[in-house]
C-alpha cells in the first residue's frame, strides 16, 4: 500500500524554499469516525481511499502523471518529452534535481524508493531504497551517489555469493546517469532472485511499483473486464451493474470468428498477435496441461482469445441485454457512462492488494452515480487490503457522512503557476461545516476564478 509520494520540480511542482517536495500522503490522520476506511497494522494507520479537489488546471492530473512518470521511468527509463518536464515557472528549474520518492507497505514493512534526475539533460544524480523501521530508523538496501561515482550496498544484499555479483551490477552503471539500479537488478535477473533469496526486495519493490500501483487517465479504458470472465463473479457482477442503473440486465459471452478480431487490429499488430498464437499453440500441443487465454480490450470492443489443448483457437466477445434478453447489444453500443461504471467495476471486484489512482473519476458519470460507487467502494473496500485515489470535481463527495476530513486533499495553482497540495486536515474544519458549499466558495483554493470574457459595453 501507498504511504506517502513525494515529488519537487517537475510540471507545476516546483522546487520550494528549503528544498521541500510537495507530499501527498496516505497515513491517516487524527480523525477517529469511520475506522473502516483505514489498514491498520498496529504501527501505521493508512486510508483506503483519497479524493483530490481542484480546479482545471489546478496541477490535479500534474500530481496523477508525476506519479505515472516514476512508474515509467522505473519500468523502462526516461520517457518521451522528459527533457522538458521540469517546472517552468523559475528559469533556473532547468538546472535543478527533479525529486521523485514513493514509502509504501510490503509484507508489513515500510520501504522508501527514489531518484534524483536533471529531466534538461536526462541524467540520474541519486537513487535509494531503505527500510523505514518503526523506530523512526533507516536501513539502506541500496544508495547511490551518481553525481560522485558512489554507492552503498546494505547488508542484506552482502550475503555469500549475493555480494560479489551485486557489486559487479553496481559497479558497472557506478557513474552511469543514464541507468538506474532497480531497473537494471529486474531485467533477466531471474536466476539470481531464485538462488539469493535476500534480493526477493530488489524485485518485490519493482513489482509493487509497476504491477500493483495502477494508473488511469481519462482517456484509456480503466478495465480488461476480466472479471467478466470469471463465472464465480457472475452474481456479484449482474448485482452490481443493476445496482447502478445502467439498465443493463444481463451479458454473455458469445463466440465470434477471429477474422473478427483481427480486423480491428493495426497490420503490425496482427502480425505480433498471429505469431504468438501460433508459438503458443504449438506449445500447447506439446504439452497439454499448459492454457492459455487472453483478454483484449480497445474504448469500444471486448475480446477473450482461448487455445485449446489440440492448439484450437476460440474467441468470444461480451454482449449485453436490457430488457429483452434476446436482444443482444455489443459493447460499443451502450452509453459512456455505461462503460464507465464497467470499468470501475474492475476496482470494487478487486480481491486486493492494488494501488488505484484515477484521474477524473467523474468524467461521464452522473453526480449521484459518483457519489454511489465511491460509497460502495469504502464499504467493499472494508475488508480489503487496498486503496484508490482520484482526482474529481465532483463536490458531492465533499461530505463527512460519506468521508473522513483526512480522506480529502486539494490542489491549488498560485498566480505564479506553481501547485500546492494540501489536506482538509490541515484546516481542521468543524463537522457541522458545509464543506461541499465551502469549497464552492473558494474558502479552501482550488476552484476556477473566472474573468469576463465578453465585457459589457457601455451605454
Amino acid at each position: 500500500m501507498l504511504i506517502r509520494f513525494n515529488v519537487k520540480n517537475f510540471l507545476s511542482f516546483a522546487d520550494r524554499d528549503n528544498n521541500q517536495s510537495e507530499e501527498f500522503s496516505m497515513i491517516a490522520g487524527k480523525v477517529r469516525n469511520k475506522r473502516e476506511h483505514i489498514q491498520d497494522d498496529d504501527k501505521l494507520k493508512l486510508l483506503k481511499f483519497a479524493a483530490v479537489f481542484g480546479a482545471n488546471a489546478s496541477g490535479k492530473s500534474n500530481l496523477v502523471k508525476a506519479l505515472a512518470f516514476m512508474q515509467k521511468t522505473v519500468h523502462s527509463g526516461l520517457p518521451d518529452g522528459y527533457s522538458e518536464m521540469y517546472c517552468k515557472t523559475s528559469e533556473g528549474n532547468q538546472w535543478k534535481n527533479s525529486y521523485f520518492e514513493l514509502e509504501m507497505v510490503l509484507k508489513d514493512k515500510y520501504y522508501s524508493y527514489g531518484f534524483e534526475v536533471i529531466l534538461s539533460e536526462g541524467k540520474f544524480v541519486s537513487e535509494w531504497l531503505i527500510e523505514l523501521l518503526p523506530d523512526g530508523r533507516e536501513k539502506v538496501i541500496f544508495n547511490r551517489d551518481i553525481h560522485a561515482g558512489t554507492y552503498k550496498l546494505g547488508s542484506c544484499l552482502h550475503t555469500k555469493g549475493l555480494s560479489q555479483k551485486m557489486n559487479v551490477y553496481a559497479e558497472d552503471i557506478q557513474e552511469d546517469g543514464h541507468a538506474l539500479l532497480l531497473n537494471i537488478m529486474n531485467h533477466n535477473k531471474g536466476n539470481l532472485y531464485r538462488q539469493y533469496k535476500s534480493a526477493a526486495i530488489l524485485k518485490e519493490i519493482y513489482s509493487w511499483i509497476t504491477e500493483s500501483l495502477d494508473i488511469n487517465y481519462p482517456d484509456e479504458p480503466i478495465s480488461s473486464y476480466s472479471y467478466m470472465a470469471n463465472t464465480e463473479n457472475i452474481e456479484t457482477v449482474y448485482k452490481l451493474i443493476a445496482a447502478f442503473g445502467t439498465g443493463i440486465h444481463g451479458f454473455q459471452l458469445v463466440d465470434i470468428p477471429m477474422e473478427t478480431v483481427i480486423s480491428h487490429l493495426p497490420k503490425e499488430n496482427k502480425e505480433r498477435l498471429l505469431a504468438h498464437l501460433e508459438e503458443t499453440a504449438v506449445k500447447l500441443k506439446m504439452n497439454s496441461a499448459l492454457e492459455f487465454n487472453m483478454i483484449m480490450r480497445s474504448r469500444a470492443d471486448f475480446f477473450i482469445i482461448s487455445i485449446a489443448p489440440d492448439g484450437k483457437i476460440k474467441c468470444k466477445t461480451i454482449k449485453f441485454s436490457h430488457n429483452n434478453p434476446n436482444i443482444l447489444f455489443d459493447l460499443s453500443e451502450e452509453s459512456d457512462g455505461t462503460i464507465r461504471i464497467l470499468d470501475l467495476l474492475e476496482i470494487l471486484l478487486s480481491s486486493g492488494g492494488k494501488t488505484y489512482v484515477i484521474d477524473e473519476l467523474d468524467r461521464c458519470l452522473h453526480p449521484n452515480l459518483t457519489y454511489q460507487f465511491v460509497k460502495t467502494y469504502l464499504t467493499l473496500a472494508a475488508k480489503k487490503e487496498i486503496q484508490l485515489i482520484v482526482t474529481t470535481h465532483e463536490s458531492r463527495l465533499l461530505d463527512f457522512d460519506l468521508l473522513r476530513r483526512d480522506e480529502i486533499w486539494f490542489i491549488n495553482k498560485r498566480e505564479s503557476g506553481e501547485s500546492d497540495i494540501y489536506s482538509l486536515e490541515e484546516y481542521n474544519a468543524r463537522f457541522d461545516q458545509k464543506i461541499d458549499k465551502a469549497y464552492l466558495e473558494g474558502r479552501y483554493g482550488g476552484v476556477p476564478v473566472f474573468s469576463t470574457v465578453f465585457p459589457l459595453q457601455e451605454a
